[in-house]
């Protein structure tokens, strides 16, 4: 059941099919671009199969979701909505800070929270109140003034309690790229967003790819992904478990164990044989095996090698020595460790975000956090005893440079003629 596989093959498995859906991306962003609502409601009956009136999800059906959820259930998400939103408050920079680094001239940060911004949580395969915590949770600790969620139709009670709890202004119930475009673009019922956060399938993230020069974007985040690092003294049964919970996410989620134990993949795979028997979401799992593989690494700085190449969503540091390993990893989406630091504590009540970038680009990017939902800019004041410590400086190298009016808006202020 769990195949040996070469790095290059598991990275190409996980990317093959976004390229693919551009061409579908492209016409449906066509037409919410130019049919507004008309064209969202047609949208989401030929993909969704649902017919509704509106876009807009009402307050009826929200006190409704209320009444079809157990009250256990609501405070888990209360509790859980309260670590999240504890975590992401210690990320969360000052408003302003100045600091005097020479006489006369004093500099600084202002961060100042996004208007408006738009977060997509998925439906389809399963209720995602979890992330709808995790965008919108964030956002409100930042300060953002308006929240915009959309959300595949017919949308889940579990999820509406959840985009309420975590503070959501509006919720549509739209999902695919057409709720990417709608939040945009704009309709009828959906004001434009200056960014647009949140996981989604194939579809969704290309449409966040293709519309990041009108609206910003958290950055790609698709099917879901674990890379596991194991050695002698990681539990097969526990590793087999986190494959699974990372597979039943999506027929083309991906997951990857890299072993510095060469007996430790056949141990790994006869659990997944036996615990897979029982799984919930067998046919889900079955998909997600095509793209899921091990390797022997003959060393921890070749596994060390292999992880920061493969820069995946979830890496999981199973082993008898973490930390030194944990400061030479380098690309990773969110790292846990420990043989009891199961993946899913982070995607619902640790505190940390669980939205994070896929395929690669946790090379480039960071999972989401409170900065994703703030702008910053430098401040300076210099007053004359700051202009006279660098002016001579400044006037040179804008004259190095052949910009003789940078140079005369410093000689002007100095007195020191034209």
């Amino acid at each position: 059941m769990l195949r040996e596989m070469a790095l290059e093959e598991w990275i190409a498995n996980r990317s093959a099919e976004l390229a693919s859906v551009r061409p579908a991306v492209e016409e449906i962003i066509a037409r919410v671009r130019e049919g507004g609502d008309a064209a969202l409601l047609e949208l989401t009956q030929k993909y969704d199969g649902v017919s509704r009136k509106g876009i807009r999800v009402t307050q009826e059906e929200i006190d409704d979701a209320y009444s079809s959820v157990d009250e256990s259930t609501i405070r888990s998400l209360e509790e859980a909505r309260s670590r999240i939103a504890r975590f992401h408050g210690m990320q969360k920079p000052r408003s302003l800070w100045l600091e005097e680094v020479d006489p006369g001239i004093i500099l600084g940060v202002r961060t100042v929270p996004l208007d408006r911004v738009g977060a997509y949580v998925p439906g389809g395969r399963a209720a995602y109140a979890s992330t709808a915590l995790m965008t919108v949770v964030p956002a409100r600790v930042a300060g953002v003034r308006s929240v915009c969620c959309c959300t595949p139709p017919p949308v889940a009670p579990l999820t509406l309690v959840a985009l309420d709890i975590a503070g959501a202004d509006e919720i549509f119930a739209v999902g695919g790229a057409q709720a990417v475009a709608a939040m945009v673009y704009g309709t009828e019922s959906i004001a434009p967003v200056r960014k647009v956060v949140g996981p989604g399938n194939v579809y969704v993230t290309m449409a966040k790819m293709l519309l990041r020069d009108r609206a910003e974007i958290d950055f790609p985040a698709g099917p879901s992904e674990i890379v596991i690092l194991a050695d002698g003294s990681a539990r097969p049964d526990f590793i087999a478990a986190d494959i699974i919970a990372q597979a039943e996410h999506d027929p083309r989620a991906a997951c990857f164990l890299v072993s510095l134990d060469p007996s430790l993949p056949d141990r790994v795979g006869r659990e997944l044989q036996s615990q897979a028997e029982g799984a919930a979401r067998f046919e889900i799992f079955q998909g997600a095996m095509k793209n899921t593989g091990y390797t022997i690494a003959r060393s921890p700085e070749e596994a060390l090698s292999i992880i920061n190449r493969a820069a995946p969503e979830h890496l999981s540091l199973q082993v008898s020595d973490p930390l030194p390993l944990l400061l030479q990893v380098r690309c990773a989406g969110a790292v846990f460790i420990g043989s009891y630091a199961a993946v899913a504590c982070g995607d619902y009540a640790s505190g940390t975000n669980h939205v994070l970038p896929t395929a690669g680009y946790a090379s480039t990017h960071s999972g989401l956090d409170v900065l994703h939902f703030c702008t910053r800019f430098s401040v300076q004041l210099v007053e004359r005893e700051g202009l006279e410590r660098i002016g001579d400086t400044v006037e040179r190298l804008a004259g190095a440079e052949g910009l003789e009016g940078h140079a005369r808006s410093v000689r002007i202020r100095r007195g020191t003629g034209e």
